[in-house]
């Protein structure tokens, strides 16, 4: 009885799967800012020399975060990214200090676009942008942090900054070692 339970549950499941696919796809080309070139798995070797501490690769276009532990472990994390090319920043960098429960200053520029923005928000404020936890990277007022809207995942919503979900960027911040390298691709 368990068996044909879960075989039934397995197909029903794969038959709503299978009926939403055409539907996920008209919306995906309804909304020009949703992700539509899916996820790509990466190979680490295309982007850096050795893995060291680990490595992270920030696919802009993909809108996806790749992290190697440094045994070779693959993790993929959907990201938000920044809002247009002029705010991103691509190259090498790494992770030079890591935190929870991060405080937010808007940055200048930041705050010249939008002069309602707070002098800054303390960690754990839900309307942090930051959400629970922060990586940041050798190139000053850039980071990969999470975030409490989760509306931004997979979207160019960011300043600059790579986001991810607050439980990702948890599950990440336990892995990744201060000296990890990133690429922003």
């Amino acid at each position: 009885m368990g068996h044909a339970m879960q075989s039934k549950r397995t197909f029903l499941l794969t038959a709503s799967a299978a009926l939403a696919t055409p539907m996920l796809a008209r919306a995906q080309q309804a909304t020009p800012d949703r992700n539509a070139s899916s996820f790509v798995t990466q190979d680490w070797q295309d982007h850096f020399q050795s893995l060291g501490k680990g490595a992270i690769l920030a696919d802009i276009t993909s809108r996806a975060l790749h992290y190697w532990d440094p045994d070779g472990t693959y993790h993929l994390y959907p990201s938000s990214v920044p809002l247009t090319e002029e705010l991103t920043r691509r190259g090498y960098s790494e992770i030079v200090r890591k935190r929870v429960g991060p405080s937010w200053t808007p940055t200048a520029n930041m705050r010249e676009r939008d002069p309602t923005l707070p002098v800054s928000i303390e960690g754990g404020d839900p309307g942090n942008p930051l959400g629970t936890h922060a990586m940041y990277l050798t190139w000053p007022a850039y980071l990969i942090h999470g975030t409490h809207d989760t509306r931004k995942i997979g979207r160019q919503s960011s300043s600059g900054c790579i986001g991810l979900y607050n439980e990702h960027i948890a599950d990440l911040y336990g892995r990744v070692e201060v000296g990890c390298q990133v690429r922003l691709l």
